[in-house]
């Protein structure tokens, strides 16, 4: 399993290199990109490195998902909430992880279970760590913002400047009323240019 840290570090530099990623890719995150999204992941189809800065300015909404879970069937309504409100803004990212003992698959096998289950087409990462000493960097920012997900499905609402609006647990489904107005209270703030 390959974590990433924060941009400007020795560790995704190297991981970038390793993948092969265009000099480009190494630049330092734009001031405009928020500490909460200056992290670089793994993408879970191919592994290739991911700038979370691609999604400055959107209201994002960051879940960490596993394939053999009660709450598995809220990819169905996660997929919806990406579908029905990309264009206005939001994005969705899926981060899979085995904490909980309910992840236990390759990437390639989380992605193709994923895809052909619940069609889901929203931005996933490779499989990490999402609690403890061991938490990628961005669910150590979360988690000191928030607290730890306590199980999978837990979700994170993070406001176009990037700071914490909210989280939920998982037994808030994707189409609750309350974390649907939430997001739409989000999308209705103008981005910065």
């Amino acid at each position: 399993m390959i974590q990433f840290s924060r941009l400007g570090t020795l560790a995704p530099v190297a991981a970038l290199l390793w993948f092969g990623a265009a000099p480009a890719a190494l630049a330092a995150p734009p001031e405009s990109c928020p500490a909460t999204l200056q992290h670089t992941y793994p993408r879970l189809q191919d592994e290739k490195p991911q700038s979370l800065c691609q999604y400055s300015g959107k209201v994002v909404l960051v879940v960490n998902t596993a394939s053999f879970c009660g709450f598995t069937g809220q990819y169905k309504g996660l997929e919806e909430l990406h579908a029905r409100y990309k264009d206005k803004g939001l994005v969705v990212l899926g981060f899979p992880s085995n904490d909980f003992s309910q992840e236990t698959g390759s990437n390639q096998q989380i992605a193709d279970f994923c895809e052909n289950t619940f069609g889901v087409k929203f931005p996933m990462f490779a499989k990490s760590v999402v609690t403890g000493p061991e938490a990628s960097p961005l669910f150590r920012q979360l988690a000191q913002m928030s607290g730890p997900p306590r199980w999978n499905f837990h979700k994170y609402l993070l406001g176009r400047d990037g700071k914490l609006v909210d989280s939920y647990t998982s037994l808030t489904a994707p189409d609750s009323k309350s974390l649907v107005r939430a997001i739409e209270q989000q999308l209705a703030v103008a981005p910065n240019r």
